[in-house]
């Protein structure tokens, strides 16, 4: 394993840098092609200790990874916001989210089941039982964001150790440092040696561990062309992918309004809008947009966007400055094209001001590509219906959000919408790390949440017997 402790040796090192204002955060050995393939040896030699490791075990290395993370929070939260330029309230949430994970995965450690199956339907059947049973596809490779890099990779790393895998994990390049603190608590809870190993490096390192041989599954959070593209080489691998997306939010006009601004305005802006299902696209109805929008702008507009350890903050940077002015420049090719920055639009540095837009159209590209920053767009409609086909018109499919108090409507919308997930009077941002994660067409295969991760990462076999 290649960790911040340096149990393995690289030739060459990597320094990362803070988004906010360019000071060094640390250095991290950077992997090699060499030591990609000893990660992988290492996953392939210990793939029987980890199969074997009984369920009491593999539930006691869960519980001490929780136990360290939980005793190292305050200074894994701070190397999140200093690496990642997340918020540090924000960066609080997620290590105590990973340390749910953890525990949650312990718990379904202990009851990964079967079925018995009777198979005496015909008359070939007579006299016999079939019993199924999972087994891990081990080694799995596992790669993923900048974004949630102790969350994400608690999601990757938790499940395969519940159902016995072998994993070795990519982590971003601009932010490894708390995800390498999380791959020594893994060291040292008594998970059999090299049954996890957490290896930084460059792209062309990253594809060999894609490519391998060994590797039986991979499980790739990131973008949808990186995503698609992995999925076209994985071969016989099994391949699960949590990818991007443009959420989209209704609100009807028997919302309840202060509840649906306040969560969109939070779902809208945390971590400057760089995640997957951060709020995007909101679309209002008619009779109450003015009213909607003159509380959301108002709220946007007093959100303090600067330093991520400072407590006050609500926005930090992008993740660096060339994201920022993407984004910025998708802001301006919006206005130019007769939409109306009702706040924000301005930038220094890595810091893009919170921004809503106002008289967007479908094709621009802050609604039909991931914007993936801190900007809304709020777009008025008359029905119901239009709303739910607006949703559907984007080639992502990762949950959306539905404030009403109908709740005919919101199983119409549970029926139509071409999502993972469908939130119920709540924005598209919520995430309980418990259940099914996951997303249609363009935003991926497969769900995250431990006991779904467990079933991806592990394969039916069956048992028959004949007792006649």
């Amino acid at each position: 394993m290649i960790t911040a402790t340096g149990q393995r040796a690289a030739a060459t090192t990597a320094t990362i840098r803070s988004p906010y204002d360019g000071a060094e955060v640390g250095t991290h050995p950077l992997a090699s092609a060499a030591d990609m393939d000893a990660a992988v040896a290492a996953n392939a030699a210990a793939a029987d200790a980890c199969r074997h490791l009984p369920a009491f075990e593999r539930a006691a290395c869960l519980r001490r990874v929780a136990d360290g993370l939980d005793a190292r929070r305050a200074a894994v939260a701070t190397l999140v916001a200093r690496e990642a330029g997340k918020p540090i309230a924000q960066a609080r949430v997620e290590v105590d989210r990973a340390v749910f994970v953890f525990r949650d995965a312990a718990e379904e450690a202990t009851r990964i089941g079967g079925e018995v199956l009777p198979l005496d339907v015909l008359p070939a059947g007579r006299g016999r039982l079939g019993f199924t049973r999972r087994f891990p596809l081990s080694p799995v490779a596992a790669i993923t964001p900048f974004n949630f890099p102790v969350l994400l990779a608690a999601h990757k790393i938790a499940p395969a150790m519940a159902c016995g895998a072998a994993v070795t994990l990519k982590p971003a390049p601009q932010d490894p440092l708390s995800a390498l603190v999380l791959g020594d608590l893994v060291s040292a809870s008594g998970y059999p040696p090299g049954g996890v190993n957490v290896v930084p490096c460059e792209l062309d390192v990253a594809r060999r561990l894609v490519s391998d041989h060994r590797v039986r599954m991979i499980s790739f959070t990131g973008s949808a062309r990186a995503g698609w593209a992995i999925r076209a080489e994985a071969g016989t691998k099994r391949v699960s992918l949590e990818l991007g997306g443009n959420a989209g939010v209704i609100v009807e006009p028997d919302a309840d309004l202060a509840r649906a601004v306040a969560a969109c305005a939070a779902g809208g802006y945390g971590y400057a809008g760089q995640s997957c299902i951060s709020v995007q696209r909101i679309l209002v109805h008619e009779r109450v947009y003015a009213e909607f929008l003159d509380a959301f702008a108002a709220r946007v507009g007093a959100l303090k966007a600067g330093d991520p350890l400072d407590p006050a903050t609500d926005v930090g940077p992008m993740i660096d400055e060339a994201a920022a002015r993407r984004a910025e420049s998708w802001i301006a090719e919006a206005a130019r094209e007769g939409a109306t920055i009702v706040t924000g639009g301005g930038r220094h540095g890595a810091v893009l001001q919170p921004t809503v837009l106002t008289g967007t159209r479908p094709e621009q590209r802050v609604n039909c590509e991931e914007v993936f920053a801190p900007v809304t767009t709020v777009t008025a409609y008359r029905s119901f219906d239009e709303a739910l086909e607006r949703v559907n018109a984007s080639p992502y499919g990762l949950q959306a959000g539905i404030f009403t108090a109908d709740v005919a409507k919101l199983m119409r919308a549970w029926d139509r919408l071409d999502v993972g997930g469908v939130m119920g009077n709540e924005v598209p941002t919520w995430r309980m790390d418990r259940m099914p994660y996951g997303g249609a067409k363009a935003s991926g295969l497969g769900r995250e949440g431990v006991r779904y991760a467990i079933e991806d990462m592990t394969e039916l076999r069956l048992l028959t017997l004949h007792s006649e």
